[in-house]
């Protein structure tokens, strides 16, 4: 069973948002010839990387909901300039939009379980989901009508 990792997405607003920035990245990416993969940085290395790299993802967190994934492919610790330590968790540059859940902020990234870890919306849901208003689509999953 695959083992996640969660973490905010800091300055986002919406899923399309995060599909603008990792197609604005591989754009890039393509131009200079690099691979195409979405890297994020974080400090800390995971400790579970086994687990994780046997099919888990990185949850994104977006304005206080669970909203987004992206299949983690590797997961690369190393040291920056300074000689800090940090890590980079490299994920297919796919984002995949899941069924939202509200999440309290909090800090870096967290371990997130298979049973724990909301389902994916399917292609019609998603794009229905997502051509809603923002502040709809939040009042209505408040009232658990979504």
């Amino acid at each position: 069973m695959p083992l996640h990792l969660i973490k905010l997405a800091v300055g986002c607003d919406s899923v399309k948002e995060l599909k603008g920035w990792v197609a604005e990245r591989m754009a890039t990416a393509k131009k200079k010839g690099l691979p195409l993969r979405h890297v994020h940085i974080t400090r800390m290395t995971p400790k579970r990387e086994e687990e994780i790299l046997a099919g888990g993802s990185l949850y994104w967190v977006i304005r206080g909901e669970i909203a987004a994934r992206e299949k983690i492919i590797a997961i690369e610790p190393f040291r920056d300039k300074d000689g800090i330590g940090r890590c980079r968790l490299v994920m297919q540059p796919k984002v995949i939009a899941v069924s939202p859940r509200p999440m309290r902020p909090f800090q870096g990234w967290r371990y997130l379980t298979a049973d724990s870890a909301p389902a994916d919306l399917t292609k019609s849901s998603a794009a229905s989901v997502a051509s809603m208003p923002e502040p709809m689509r939040r009042e209505l999953r408040d009232l658990g009508l979504l």
